[in-house]
């Protein structure tokens, strides 16, 4: 699509000590009548008769009017897509070649605006004023560049970013200290990662936004990892932490469960006076949500003097992923009251947090109230349905809620109702849910296992046979259990059944030992959701015993003091098993366990768990 006609030897590109503005070079003399009225247009409807006014006098290209009138559609507070249009076409009426402010400000108006209803996508608009803008002979500059990479990014434009980054080779601005780490972050966004770190490799010298961008990536393509591997060079380098680092690095520490290395980082943000910035917080409070510490999640909500939509659904999902539902309902009610709308966010935490709590006819309220607001339910939020009428054992009427959604159902939306027949032991259901599923999505393990177990544990023995061997022949394999658990600032995995952790025999040992005390606690091995026919009871025990999330417990008990809290996180859904045997731990070692597992968090205390076995 960027295919118009260069220069055979383009001239090297310079960086103009400030781009001309028409506003600033026109003399004072020769201001434009209207151009006071400007900022008084605060609606589209205004902006539009003003404009008006301004044709009907013959003053409509004025420089100045011009420039005021595009940069007023998209302002960065106001850059919605009516409003970008209607520039557009002020744009698109203005005879020759316009001036590079107003190429660049309408590029920025495309990079801050999503493509809405039937328009075409940002990058692509943002695209076709960039090529009329070359056929024009308008020379771009660094500040182009970066607005048509940033609106490429936006709209995941991977082969027009590229096309961009080509020109911008061309004419000599791919290097340039602005330009080059918004082709990082394009690359980034558009899924390629090689491309990307190509780039961070020609950033010469030390540059924090390129590191910035590096970390974000890696965070929003779920590499936490590698997140903190750059973190930690950004800090061998002595570079300046920005807030964007601190919110990629704590989003980074959320996903992995590292609360010791979050608790660093609040800290700095203290030492450093940005503890007064929303966004910070709000990743603050997320980060402490998702590694267990549902407190200080709290207390760094209550410490904020100012809170903005975003601050208040992330602690209201904060209250429903630990299984507080009446709390989720009551912060939802304050928000409201203070004034400020709830977005899908937000109703998605009221809807999740119902759902884990068994407060059926309150989520239904609310899902009935999203209306109101004017927002249109998602996938997510059918889904949250979905999963409140399964817990609560309406399957029936849960079949019919997926069958019946003007959207077509997910196969994620009928994995939540499989999962609630495997619980209820409904295999006539169970076997209809699975089919839909196959039907969508043939290559997920769990969904043969769900639906395998549930026909052995109804003695349908004959169907097992037939998941399990039309399992073997799509090559569709189990995921396997990994579980976390962060020890002195070190974050430990350890994998079912296997021996990758070099701690791991000491692990076994201790898993040994401790269900050897639990048994005299009353600890018995629930085999029921073991299914080989091959297999007696005690086997099936030892088949249970080295689950990735008894290995991490059993690791953090060997590693850390007495009355410490172990905090472990788990890629799959705890098995009820494993979920006894935290109970007991809690009680008989006197030790506090939150684990974090697919669905949501489970506090363990004095032989308890949060979810009321509600899970």
């Amino acid at each position: 699509m960027l295919s118009p006609p260069l220069a055979a030897t383009p001239t090297p590109f310079l960086l103009p000590a400030k781009s001309k503005s028409p506003l600033a070079a026109a003399p004072a003399a020769q201001q434009h009548p209207l151009l006071p009225y400007l900022p008084q247009c605060t609606t589209l409807r205004a902006l539009a008769q003003l404009h008006a006014a301004a044709v009907k006098s013959g003053l409509q290209a004025h420089p100045a009017f011009v420039t005021r009138l595009l940069t007023l559609c998209t302002d960065q507070g106001a850059a919605k897509p009516a409003q970008l249009s209607y520039a557009r076409q002020v744009f698109d009426r203005i005879p020759g070649p316009g001036d590079v402010v107003w190429y660049n400000t309408l590029l920025r108006g495309y990079a801050r605006c999503s493509a809405a209803g039937g328009a075409r996508p940002p990058a692509e608009e943002a695209a076709r004023v960039f090529v009329r803008m070359l056929e024009e002979g308008v020379a771009p500059d660094t500040y182009t560049f970066v607005s048509l990479l940033k609106a490429c990014a936006a709209a995941r434009a991977g082969e027009e970013g590229r096309q961009a980054h080509g020109v911008a080779v061309k004419v000599g601005a791919a290097e340039h200290e602005y330009v080059l780490p918004t082709l990082i972050n394009m690359y980034a966004e558009c899924g390629d990662a090689r491309a990307a770190r190509t780039m961070f490799g020609r950033v010469d010298g030390e540059c924090v936004v390129s590191y910035n961008a590096m970390i974000t990536a890696a965070v929003r393509s779920s590499r936490p990892g590698e997140a903190l591997v750059l973190f930690r060079e950004m800090q061998a380098k002595g570079l300046k932490l920005t807030s964007v680092t601190l919110i990629s690095v704590l989003s980074a520490c959320a996903l992995l469960g590292a609360l010791e290395l979050g608790r660093w980082i609040h800290e700095y943000v203290r030492k450093v006076q940005l503890d007064s910035l929303v966004k910070v917080n709000t990743a603050l409070i997320d980060m402490y949500g998702k590694c267990g510490s549902l407190e200080d999640a709290i207390s760094v909500f209550q410490g904020m003097e100012s809170r903005d939509r975003q601050a208040w659904s992330v602690m209201i999902v904060a209250y429903a992923n630990h299984s507080y539902g009446r709390e989720a309902i009551s912060l939802f009610e304050e928000m409201k009251k203070q004034g400020i709308k709830p977005d899908d966010v937000t109703f998605l935490g009221v809807l999740y947090a119902c759902s884990h709590s068994g407060l059926v006819s309150e989520g239904l309220q609310y899902f009935d109230s999203m209306r109101e607001f004017g927002l249109v339910p998602g996938i997510k939020h059918y889904g949250c349905v979905a999963d409140l009428l399964a817990r609560s054992g309406q399957l029936d009427r849960a079949y019919e809620f997926i069958d019946e959604l003007p959207i077509k159902p997910t196969a994620i939306l009928w994995r939540t109702l499989l999962s609630a027949c495997g619980s209820r032991g409904d295999a006539d259901l169970g076997k209809q849910v699975f089919e839909r599923i196959l039907e969508l999505d043939d290559s997920h393990g769990g969904d043969y296992v769900i639906f395998s177990n549930l026909c052995a544990n109804t003695g349908r023995w004959e169907e097992m046979n037939r998941v399990r061997k039309l399992m073997n022949e799509k090559g569709v394999v189990k995921v396997p259990g990994c579980s976390s658990i962060e020890v002195d600032n070190r974050v430990h995995e350890f994998f079912a059944g296997d021996g990758r952790h070099p701690k791991s025999l000491d692990a076994r040992r201790m898993v040994d030992g401790v269900i050897e005390q639990l048994k005299l606690a009353g600890y018995v091995p629930n085999t029921s959701h073991v299914f080989h026919v091959e297999m007696g009871e005690e086997e099936k025990a030892v088949s249970l015993r080295y689950h990735s999330e008894k290995l991490a417990i059993s690791f953090g008990l060997l590693n850390t003091s007495p009355g410490t809290t172990l905090r472990v996180v788990k890629n799959l859904r705890v098995c009820p098993d494993c979920h006894s045997m935290a109970k007991l731990v809690s009680m008989v070692f006197n030790r506090r366990i939150i684990l974090r597992d697919l669905n949501r968090f489970h506090h363990f205390e004095d032989g308890v768990c949060s979810c009321g076995d509600y899970w």
